[in-house]
């Protein structure tokens, strides 16, 4: 029987006391929240003693969060044994405050700081240091993580957002409004000209009822339905809140969100902990994901999947999840037999164990102009690669630009593939045609991989693929940094 350790302690457990100078200070200061706001945890929550934050002297509430273990080991084990996957990681942190002008951010430690660095670096936001104290200045709303004395696995993100407007009212028949305080849901379906609100302070946790029906997987594991059905045209998701499915077992709930609509919109609020894909996007036309927050930690925890659906636009968001972080797919459907014009950019992610960007593995239907750019990875630890079409199956992948997009670290950096693997759905290969990788910056050198370029056969190729200003610790990229075999044409490096 497999000995499973367990990474269940924070490598900091010594609790947070505040020095009567830092009280003293804090009295000092005004409160102004026409610039800033704070939302209290609700009675219940799971909050950290690693970190104390303030906004304008306003205490913001700290919260635990489950992330990946730090070693390779323990990742791979995390992903691969899918029974037990809840028994691997680590505890990092997140605090969220809504701002309208720019902002004073104090984090406190229960130890002196000697060293803090804030991410993503372009961000351009520096930290001054005073004993256990890191202080910043938040100029517009941001997604920011703070590591402080090298520790990086157990940061603290800091999700500062825009502040709401045209808040909905709890009254409203078109409106599923959940208020501060923890709420508990099993299963409901949102439809047509539905908005449902998660809001500051809230926390919405997923749960499995006993007397659901479920489907047994291979593992053993139970599998229900998903807990929110998105069915419908023009729908809103939004708020400030959380919704955590800590609560449903290991590949319990098949997606948090399952979303197949027309005209659906979601932002602001912070998902958490999916026992498998967190937010899917099926056979829908003009989508946008805002400002929305993914934290997953378990196996099969995709962030966000794009599935057979046109105008799909992903900005503004932080995702930090143990598998894939945002991915293109086409699976077989007789109706919705393309995936198209897709933009995914200004997010911030870290990828754990899978892919950062990529189009696949899925793709039995055609694949076109789809865009990624102006992306932050802040960190890519993934036995994958960051950039990525991995393609197994028989569909044409078009069009595909990577552009403008910033890697502090990877383990592989640039891929495109075509072969058999054990997500092949079809018994024929495709192709990939036309693929882009502009201004695109590597800070450290990969620690596997460079580049590779590999088609599957003469008539499953590789066709056209453009570097332009792709660069590897500040250097340019050369034809012997691309690994190529006799499936693939027309490759320019510029």
């Amino acid at each position: 029987m497999l000995a499973v350790p367990l990474f269940f302690c924070s490598k900091r457990v010594v609790s947070l006391e505040k020095d009567k100078a830092t009280q003293s200070a804090m009295s000092m200061l005004s409160f102004d929240t026409s610039i800033v706001k704070v939302y209290s945890a609700p009675t219940g929550a799971d909050l950290s003693t690693d970190y104390e934050v303030s906004v304008q002297g306003l205490p913001v509430p700290v919260y635990k969060v489950k992330v990946a273990p730090e070693d390779d080991a323990s990742r791979w084990l995390a992903i691969d044994d899918r029974i037990n996957t809840h028994l691997y990681y680590n505890t990092a942190a997140f605090a969220y405050f809504d701002m309208s002008a720019p902002v004073t951010v104090t984090v406190t430690m229960p130890v002196s700081v000697s060293s803090a660095k804030i991410l993503p670096l372009t961000a351009g936001v520096t930290p001054g240091i005073s004993g256990n104290q890191v202080s910043f200045t938040v100029s517009q709303p941001q997604n920011l993580t703070i590591e402080v004395n090298g520790e990086w696995v157990e940061s603290l993100h800091l999700f500062a957002n825009p502040f709401e407007v045209n808040v909905p009212s709890p009254t409203d028949p078109n409106v599923i409004y959940y208020g501060p305080g923890i709420h508990t849901v099993t299963k409901r379906t949102i439809g047509d000209n539905k908005t449902l609100y998660i809001a500051g302070g809230a926390i919405v946790r997923a749960i499995v009822d006993s007397s659901e029906t479920f489907t047994t997987l291979s593992t053993g594991l139970r599998r229900y339905d998903p807990t929110f059905y998105v069915r419908g045209n023009n729908i809103k998701v939004r708020g400030r809140g959380i919704l955590d499915a800590s609560a449903c077992p290991n590949a319990a709930r098949n997606m948090f969100y399952n979303i197949v609509a027309n005209n659906y919109s979601m932002e602001g609020i912070i998902l958490q902990n999916a026992s498998t894909w967190t937010m899917p996007i099926y056979y829908s036309n003009n989508v946008t994901i805002d400002n929305v927050k993914i934290l997953g930690y378990r196996s099969g925890t995709d962030g966000i999947d794009i599935c057979n659906s046109v105008g799909v636009n992903v900005k503004n968001c932080f995702i930090r999840t143990m598998d894939d972080l945002v991915v293109v797919k086409t699976q077989q459907h007789a109706t919705y037999n393309v995936c198209k014009d897709v933009v995914v950019e200004k997010n911030v992610l870290w990828n754990q164990a899978a892919h950062a960007l990529s189009v696949g593995a899925e793709i039995v239907k055609p694949i076109d102009n789809i865009t990624f750019k102006n992306c932050d990875v802040i960190h890519d630890q993934g036995r994958e690669w960051s950039l990525r079409v991995f393609h197994t199956d028989s569909a044409l992948v078009s069009n595909v630009k990577f552009e403008d997009i910033r890697i502090a670290e990877a383990n592989n950096y640039l891929s495109l593939w075509i072969k058999n693997a054990s997500w092949s759905t079809t018994t024929t290969r495709g192709n990939i045609r036309n693929v882009t990788f502009k201004d695109i910056t590597l800070a450290t050198l990969p620690r596997l991989k460079k580049i590779e370029l590999l088609g599957f056969d003469a008539t499953h190729k590789i066709d056209t693929v453009l570097f332009q200003n792709v660069k590897i610790n500040n250097l340019p990229i050369v034809a012997g940094d691309v690994t190529t075999n006799a499936h693939v044409s027309n490759v320019t490096i510029l």
